[in-house]
């Protein structure tokens, strides 16, 4: 095999020899059109004339080889100046036509390394259908099944509202972001499609939806064994976002419809991709805008003061509360000492009546112990103050039943007293009353993840990022 190249990024001759037909020449420009996937820039034909095959062994024939000489000196100079004229050039993302010639298993084959991928809008318009199996709807966009050639199910995610330079900019960095984000946990990017007419993100298939039609339904009713392992798994997959990722990813809106479940309910977090990027080492991020999904966000989203990751965790202890009860925290239907769950639930607690919890939610006697667990971590993520809220890490340890949980206080005393807007220290582990710090000297496992090879690194494009 001869492999010629002009540099990083740049166009790519390749000439191959194969016993069982004639050699294949193709050019392909990489000029920023994919600049890190490393796709295999060839495609070759298999001949059957036993002539042409004798005439492609180098020393089997002067004039083809002198051909291929030729042919090589040729395209590695104009490869060469495709180089130099890229890098003067913008650093604008160029036309996909160049890459027709590479199939879709080619690029499946991509798939399989973990390494995103670059679609284009006729290979996900033919994947879809033409977008005609709508899964559902979200903020950031309509869910579209697909199924490429070769059978692999995905969910492709088509994001509404007008493209515009700094929204394409962004969109652009956070893919970059998901590529370096692989976890058991999290929903697998496979790839993007980032064109003038299509804006889009392609996801594996998750096969038995959202959590929350399993925990509203009930016809959909999981067993709480099942359930205890979800709200496990989440946990892990915040964590990583948190503490593990090497910028720190805020997901904003933790919820039911956001926890997804394979084909073996294994839990993956979603919609974290368009969340908030920000430097570990900084305590405070700043939205310009309002997030999360009421009855899940924590109280210092709604004021115009700087948060933290803490949130996440308030979310999560929200979201606990559905899975104990297996019904949504606020239901009106129900009378008033039970219409909101998290409250009714720590009532129980405190005075040491959780037997009724189990009565009610219909959960079987033998877990209680696991129910008296899940309780008090769900009462110390809705803590008021965020600094009072554990680390993710610390809850995945007390789910799985690793470390003690103290005795929570009461989350809903600001009620009460009429507080102000929850305070946070300058770092979450600088309070004496912390949970955190209670639990500090204790050993916390990290959760089980992937690496993987960096998405885009050659697109000149700011990650928007809080300094620190």
């Amino acid at each position: 095999m001869l492999w010629l190249t002009g540099g990083p990024g740049c166009s790519v001759l390749s000439a191959f020899f194969y016993e069982s037909g004639p050699l294949a020449f193709t050019y392909v420009d990489y000029n920023r059109s994919i600049p890190s996937l490393h796709l295999n820039p060839y495609t070759w034909t298999q001949g059957t004339s036993s002539q042409s095959q004798s005439s492609i062994i180098p020393g089997e024939g002067g004039v083809p080889a002198a051909v291929i000489v030729v042919s090589v000196v040729f395209y590695f100079g104009r490869g060469i100046r495709h180089c130099q004229e890229a890098r003067k050039g913008s650093s604008t993302v160029s036309s996909d036509t160049r890459f027709m010639t590479l199939t879709m298993d080619k690029f499946l084959n991509d798939m399989e390394r973990e390494k995103p991928i670059r679609f284009t809008s006729q290979q996900l318009r033919i994947a879809t259908d033409n977008f005609t199996n709508l899964l559902g709807l979200g903020g950031f966009g309509s869910v579209y099944k697909g199924i490429f050639s070769n059978g692999t199910p995905v969910a492709v995610k088509v994001l509404h509202g007008n493209s515009d330079k700094r929204m394409d900019e962004q969109f652009m960095a956070e893919v970059s972001t998901i590529g370096r984000v692989h976890h058991l946990n999290l929903v697998r990017l496979f790839g993007f499609c980032f064109e003038k007419d299509l804006r889009a993100l392609v996801y594996e298939y998750m096969g038995n939806g959202s959590l929350d039609k399993y925990l509203f339904h009930e016809n959909m009713k999981l067993g709480f064994e099942n359930l205890h392992e979800i709200a496990v798994g989440t946990a892990r997959g915040i964590a990583y976002l948190h503490e593990e990722c090497q910028q720190r990813i805020i997901h904003y809106d933790i919820k039911p419809g956001n926890i997804l479940l394979d084909a073996k309910f294994l839990p993956k977090v979603a919609d974290f991709g368009l969340a908030k990027l920000c430097n570990r080492e900084n305590t405070h991020v700043t939205l310009t805008a309002g997030r999360g999904t009421p009855g899940y966000a924590a109280p210092e989203m709604w004021m115009p003061y700087p948060i933290t990751h803490k949130c996440d965790i308030y979310s999560f202890g929200m979201l606990l509360f559905e899975i104990l009860g297996r019904r949504k925290n606020l239901d009106t239907r129900l009378e008033e000492s039970q219409e909101w769950f998290p409250r009714w639930v720590w009532k129980k607690y405190e005075h040491g009546e959780l037997g009724e919890l189990t009565i009610v939610c219909g959960i079987e006697a033998k877990y209680r112990e696991t129910i008296e667990r899940m309780v008090k971590v769900a009462l110390w993520c809705v803590q008021y103050r965020p600094d009072s809220r554990p680390l993710m890490s610390v809850v995945v340890k007390m789910l799985e039943g690793a470390v003690e949980i103290p005795t929570p206080l009461n989350p809903f005393q600001h009620m009460l007293d009429f507080a102000p807007c929850p305070s946070a220290p300058s770092h979450p582990l600088q309070t004496g009353n912390s949970l955190d710090s209670e639990l500090s000297t204790q050993t916390v496992t990290r959760s089980t993840s992937i690496s993987a090879t960096p998405l885009m690194r050659n697109y000149e494009i700011e990650i928007e990022i809080a300094s620190t």
